[in-house]
């Protein structure tokens, strides 16, 4: 296990590029199993997800190559519809193999998934909607079996909004007989990047970015290249780092028209930046004042699916607060344990009220100061990593690898702009 070490209360400044988005790269990387071509795929990033579930890949017989900045992979020998178990209760990415291993085997025996523990995250609507298209869905002990004969068409509303169901239901239905609706569909951009890259392979859909998508199954796709778009979570994440931090950052190729709504949310923290062509500029030395809602109301930042604020950016906002003059409710609708950190940031000096869990008012400013922390899981390791930069003194963060899971070797990129970090 590793840890990072931060000598917080320095101004970073500088450029730096944001990696290839992380929730896109799990399921473009599952849907190379739909054909026997092979797939070029560039912008992956380098975090230890993706390398579990290229492993995956790599054990159901897929060949995943590192090529320059790209991967060539090739499913052509992929004979096997039971993913590794023991790398599969180590992401709750696993969850996209059932859609194209259930369309191109007609089965899959698929282990209970993992991911961070940030409270109870249902997969009833990945099996009712694999259900719709025809498969039995039976539970064991060790996980879930899928079948079908046939996969056909269907009419389907979608019991929640959930991005990953969402994404199995497309991967299935791309290859099944007919046509698929898909109501209350996610339309995040990382589900609209799964769709541009099955529509460049044959897939024909419509109504991407929307909440209803119309999918009319092809026999057969074909192979192609394809290139990630930028990670918005991680853009977000370092916005709020700059401006937390006092900092001036350019944030490069990163696709603001993305942040339309983190804008408004951080806007109200008293956040501001330009864009110039597609990079996000943060000036430094923001003053940063809750803005109060009409009536000197205090002001809350919750969370939404796209076009939403992302759920994953509560915990960032949360930490920016602390930063901010005045008081400003945080209210995390979907994830019952995921504020369950504040209890680090208290001990750091935050003023932090936890209302329940889902809910908490913070109080700033505060000054924070350095301290032994573990990250409990991506996010959270994140805003800590945030917290720890603005602080005064001396951080440890331990379970460094927390945070390597969603973002790529973030140590080195903000010693390149001026953090003192080191990993041990």
């Amino acid at each position: 296990m590793s840890k990072l070490i931060i000598t917080g209360g320095r101004r970073l400044r500088g450029r730096i590029r944001v990696a290839g988005n992380k929730n896109a790269a799990a399921p473009v990387l599952a849907a190379t199993l739909l054909t026997d071509q092979p797939i070029r795929l560039g912008n992956i990033p380098d975090i230890e997800d993706v390398r579990v579930f290229v492993e995956m890949l790599r054990a159901l017989g897929a060949t995943v190559e590192s090529a320059g900045e790209a991967w060539q992979i090739s499913t052509a020998a992929v004979s096997s519809s039971r993913p590794d178990r023991r790398l599969a209760r180590q992401i709750r990415m696993s969850l996209l193999l059932a859609g194209p291993l259930l369309a191109r085997f007609g089965r899959v025996a698929l282990p209970f998934p993992g991911g961070d523990v940030i409270g109870r995250r249902r997969v009833d609507t990945h099996l009712q909607a694999l259900q719709a298209l025809g498969a039995s869905v039976e539970v064991t002990r060790e996980g879930y079996r899928l079948a079908a004969t046939r996969l056909r068409g269907a009419e389907i509303f979608l019991d929640e909004m959930s991005v990953t169901a969402t994404e199995n239901t497309i991967l299935a239905a791309v290859l099944a007989e007919g046509t698929t609706l898909i109501r209350n569909a996610a339309s995040e951009p990382h589900v609209q990047d799964l769709c541009n890259f099955l529509v460049s392979l044959g897939a024909r859909i419509v109504g991407i970015g929307t909440n209803l998508l119309t999918i009319e199954g092809v026999t057969s796709l074909r192979g192609g290249e394809f290139t990630l778009g930028p990670d918005y979570i991680e853009t977000g994440s370092l916005i709020g780092l700059a401006a937390a931090s006092g900092s001036q950052l350019r944030i490069v190729d990163c696709r603001p028209s993305d942040h339309a709504m983190t804008r408004i949310m951080y806007a109200r923290l008293g956040i501001q930046w330009s864009v110039e062509d597609n990079d996000i500029v943060v000036p430094e030395g923001q003053r940063l004042e809750v803005l109060d809602d009409f009536g000197h109301a205090i002001p809350k930042i919750d969370d939404a699916p796209w076009p939403g604020f992302p759920a994953d950016l509560i915990p960032i906002a949360l930490v920016v607060a602390t930063q901010a003059r005045g008081s400003i409710l945080i209210h995390e609708k979907l994830f019952e344990s995921r504020l369950y950190f504040v209890d680090r940031l208290i001990q750091m000096g935050a003023r932090i009220v936890l209302c329940d869990p889902h809910r908490a008012v913070v109080i700033g400013p505060s000054k924070l100061y350095g301290q032994d922390l573990a990250s409990p899981d991506i996010r959270a390791g994140m805003a800590l990593l945030i917290a720890a930069l603005c602080a005064e003194g001396r951080s440890v963060i331990r379970h460094a690898q927390q945070i390597d899971r969603g973002y790529e070797r973030i140590d080195e990129r903000l010693a390149a702009i001026g953090a003192d970090i080191r990993r041990e």
